[in-house]
């Protein structure tokens, strides 16, 4: 699922190739929207981390001097722009247009939506983690390490924080390293900083003066971050390839604690919003626990078949 291997430089090559990149950014903004869910997850069950990696990279000191002296026909040459313009008009259509509906299925159908994503992520741990050895000490250590790291940052309280647009920039910092993260949600890193409602506000009416300003100075915030800890994510990729591969692997495993379809609410605010929750073993009387089961299946044999055609497709 993610192999250690160049990338294929600026694709999409084709108008199909660039569908199918902009369904996966599809794939990847609707569950940047969904706390539990990490966008970076989706990327590695569709088989294109590395490529998302150097494409953000493309993004260099090199780059940026050719921009200031407006050689755009260089600045094309150097940057991943059709890789990065498919995906992320794919991102950003689903967050736009989707960021209300996510919500109210959120709030209605809970149970339903974790089902699906915790077959999804269930099987790209189970796939992922085929590919690291852990029969060496290192490779365990760092699997345990990222399980109990995200165990417990998705069991933390959110917290309020002011709306001061530096804190919403260091949001934006902060959230998108999770984001690219396979297993920990830059929505969730939101919802603990006391910014997820605040910033899904200003995605309902984007062109508002006030509300686009925050989204630009958040936006801002996200591409600092993306630029600074892709590289530092790309460098441990290139140098302890094994040791991050169990690392991300634990992440997403630690997730799941999340994502379990079964709650039940301890402790709520007084806007409604649950601040602690307990998971719940389910039984056989637990309303609709067979639709919940099947759509784990459906999400786990999913990754399954997606994988066996990314892996046909590279022999290819």
């Amino acid at each position: 699922m993610l192999e250690k291997e160049v990338t294929k430089g600026d694709h999409p090559k084709t108008k199909k190739e660039a569908a199918v990149l902009f369904s996966k950014g599809l794939l990847m903004g609707s569950a940047d929207i969904i706390p539990g869910v990490s966008g970076g997850t989706i990327a590695l069950i569709c088989g294109i981390y590395h490529d998302l990696l150097a494409a953000i990279q493309s993004f260099n000191v090199r780059a940026l001097k050719m921009l200031f002296r407006l050689d755009f026909k260089g600045v094309l040459g150097t940057v991943h722009w059709k890789f990065l313009l498919a995906l992320g008009s794919g991102i950003g259509i689903a967050i736009l247009s989707l960021a209300h509906t996510i919500n109210y299925l959120l709030v209605h159908q809970q149970p339903s939506v974790y089902s699906l994503f915790f077959g999804l992520i269930g099987a790209s741990v189970y796939i992922l983690g085929k590919s690291v050895e852990f029969k060496k000490v290192p490779n365990l250590l760092s699997f345990i390490v990222g399980a109990v790291g995200a165990f417990f940052i998705v069991g933390l309280i959110p917290t309020e924080t002011p709306n001061a647009l530096p804190v919403i920039f260091l949001s934006g910092f902060i959230a998108i390293c999770a984001m690219i993260l396979p297993g920990i949600s830059g929505a969730f890193i939101l919802l603990i900083l006391g910014k997820y409602a605040y910033i899904t506000g200003m995605l309902k009416n984007p062109f508002v003066p006030e509300n686009f300003l925050v989204i630009l100075i958040f936006c801002l915030g996200c591409a600092s971050g993306l630029m600074a800890f892709s590289r530092f994510l790309n460098w441990l990729l290139d140098r302890h390839y094994q040791i991050t591969l169990a690392l991300l692997t634990g992440f997403m495993c630690g997730s799941l604690r999340k994502i379990w379809p079964w709650k039940e609410a301890v402790l709520v605010d007084d806007k409604g919003h649950v601040l602690i929750e307990n998971n719940l073993l389910p039984t056989l009387d637990t309303e609709l626990l067979p639709l919940h089961l099947v759509l784990i299946l459906v999400g786990f044999v999913l990754v399954l078949l997606i994988d066996k055609h990314a892996q046909k497709t590279a022999v290819h």
